[in-house]
């Protein structure tokens, strides 16, 4: 549902995996034991803010932080709850991978509020997923499940961006050179951008193994621990695909400076040939009186044959000194 406060979605957890929808008149009015209250909004809506403020009772710090609109991975505890930003790939049609969509977050045991401004498809996919009755059956359960959605949700991404640098390689040592400079230097910024934002998920993901609260059991935790090495995995293969896309564009450039060098080196030697012929040419096309041979028809000819001899010394010297 869309209203004139941004919020998107608003539903009751009824802790069997499926969530029935409360209206917003009723929001105001709900207590814990109805069940676990998930909210979600569109932060750019002007309206939010007030809205939040009044109907919520939450603290006016964590309303900011779930309206900002800049933000970094992070969990912060706050009392027996969390407040938590992530960062997501943007699925969204026409989207950059490294344009990467932010979640943010208030959870704790009887209440979820998120935030967003681009569709993400963790969100999405859980609001599936109660709809045919096999959702999260509590906080914790949301916690880990968007969790493991966002960083799953990071595979196929990276998997590409795996594909690409693999073929870059073997396109350079194919001598298949194209645009690989631009291609490799998108890659290498891409990849770059993904490990900005996932180097501090990772760290609000151990955040989040430290923190106590009252409502993440063992099992969450053990949950948690497998999509943070997950995500770490993730980094290790960033790190990877940029440090192999560094070698090869280094291997381009090695490349192509050497096709450069082979062909200076063709004009410097075809130069050096002409050179002496152009010296002698020169010499005796010069219009003054007292040039040999200027009267005598067989002149022309034997002037060749001397020409054609100055080439073959010239092969047999360069020959002699190694120079091709």
């Amino acid at each position: 549902m869309t209203n004139d406060y941004g919020l998107l979605h608003s539903c009751i957890l009824d802790g069997k995996g499926s969530s029935a929808e409360i209206a917003i008149d009723d929001i105001p009015t709900w207590t814990k034991e109805k069940g676990l209250l998930w909210l979600h909004f569109d932060y750019t809506h002007p309206d939010a803010e007030a809205w939040m403020l009044e109907k919520l009772g939450l603290d006016q710090i964590i309303i900011q932080a779930l309206l900002v609109d800049e933000t970094r991975p992070r969990a912060t505890m706050i009392n027996d709850g969390f407040l938590i930003a992530f960062r997501g790939i943007n699925h969204n049609e026409g989207a950059e991978p490294d344009d990467m969509v932010a979640l943010r977050m208030w959870i704790d045991d009887g209440r979820i509020i998120t935030s967003r401004r681009r569709k993400l498809r963790s969100v999405s996919v859980v609001t599936a997923q109660l709809k045919e009755g096999n959702g999260p059956k509590n906080s914790a359960d949301f916690l880990v499940e968007v969790m493991d959605l966002i960083v799953d949700g990071m595979s196929a991404t990276i998997s590409g961006f795996e594909e690409s640098v693999a073929d870059y390689e073997d396109a350079v040592l194919e001598g298949k050179i194209g645009d690989l400079r631009y291609e490799l230097a998108n890659l290498r910024r891409q990849a770059i951008s993904l490990r900005r934002y996932l180097a501090p998920e990772r760290d609000a993901f151990a955040r989040l193994l430290i923190e106590k609260v009252s409502w993440i059991t063992e099992d969450h935790r053990i949950q948690i621990r497998e999509v943070s090495d997950s995500l770490i995995r993730h980094i290790e293969n960033l790190d990877a695909v940029r440090e192999r896309a560094a070698v090869t564009q280094e291997e381009l450039l090695s490349r192509l400076s050497e096709q450069l060098n082979a062909r200076m080196y063709v004009l410097s030697v075809v130069a050096a040939i002409f050179l002496p012929l152009g010296f002698l040419t020169g010499l005796l096309g010069i219009n003054i009186g007292g040039i040999p041979g200027a009267d005598d028809p067989a002149a022309f000819w034997l002037f060749i044959a001397i020409l054609i001899a100055v080439v073959i010394l010239q092969i047999l010297i360069f020959r002699w000194k190694k120079w091709f």
